[in-house]
């Protein structure tokens, strides 16, 4: 099994498709690389070497008791780039992903990214605040750990609803999709989970933006339910130096996993990837 050992002795596990110029995949919360799949066979398909890891914590790596921040994963991350040499890279990242794509750049710069990629991705900020009223109150994230606290199993099933908006009339979300998500999440350690919330949640990333010198998309769904997109996208696309924004209509939060939405993602990234 491929393992990237980081510099405090963590085990990182992680796919390795293909061959050609890397396309690294960071998944989002609760998840883990194998929620990439399609995309990491699409770019191996066309000529690209996709990569995806299970963060520390999540699926197959190793779960410490500690280093659920931003910048213990961007560390993490800048590990693996480092140990498998990896340069002229774009970095894709859903979700609480984005928060480690942002923070990886605001911390080690560009000299191995050669663009990126931010889906349905929480920064600048999620948590509601007076410069930030778009964003998610406290008492969201609050019963979040709570729901994982008290009997995670359920709690997963029952977010992975909202996660794909398949409470929406006519969604094309399957019940394969809600239950890929709940045995992902299952495989995520307790206390990651919870502390994950904490930092996802709370953590700013409008100076790591701020830092973002390459070609970046942007892509939400303007019915994502988990990461309101007018507290992220929209800001964010203001923040980044020429970023592009594309919003999906009726888009859940789940659109690299969603039929219909999967294709057009995987259709935008590739013309993207070859610009």
């Amino acid at each position: 099994m491929p393992v990237c050992t980081t510099r405090d002795g963590v085990d990182i596990y992680y796919k390795d498709w293909g061959s050609g110029r890397p396309v690294v995949f960071i998944h989002g919360w609760p998840l883990n690389a194998d929620a990439w799949d399609d995309q990491l066979k699409h770019v191996a398909d066309n000529g690209f070497r996709g990569i995806a890891h299970d963060r520390r914590g999540h699926g197959r790596s190793a779960q410490p008791w500690s280093g659920y921040d931003f910048d213990t994963f961007a560390d993490d991350l800048n590990d693996l780039l480092t140990q498998l040499d990896l340069r002229d890279v774009t970095l894709v990242a859903h979700s609480m992903g984005g928060g480690e794509l942002a923070r990886y750049i605001g911390r080690h710069g560009t000299e191995r990214v050669r663009s990126a990629v931010l889906l349905s991705a929480i920064p600048p900020l999620m948590a509601r605040t007076a410069d930030n009223p778009e964003g998610v109150p406290d008492e969201v994230f609050d019963q979040i750990k709570k729901g994982i606290l008290n009997e995670r199993s359920q709690f997963w099933r029952d977010t992975s609803e909202g996660f794909f908006s398949a409470n929406r009339p006519g969604t094309k979300a399957t019940q394969g999709n809600r239950d890929a998500f709940w045995l992902m999440a299952m495989h995520e350690s307790i206390e990651a989970g919870v502390r994950c919330v904490d930092a996802f949640g709370y953590t700013d990333f409008t100076a790591d933006l701020q830092k973002f010198d390459v070609p970046t998309l942007l892509v939400h769904g303007d019915d994502d339910q988990v990461v309101p997109i007018d507290a992220t996208a929209r800001k964010g696309a203001k923040i980044i130096p020429n970023a592009t924004l594309t919003v999906y209509e009726g888009g859940s939060h789940g659109i690299a996993l969603v039929p219909g939405d999967k294709e057009r993602f995987n259709a935008d990234l590739l013309t993207f990837l070859q610009d």
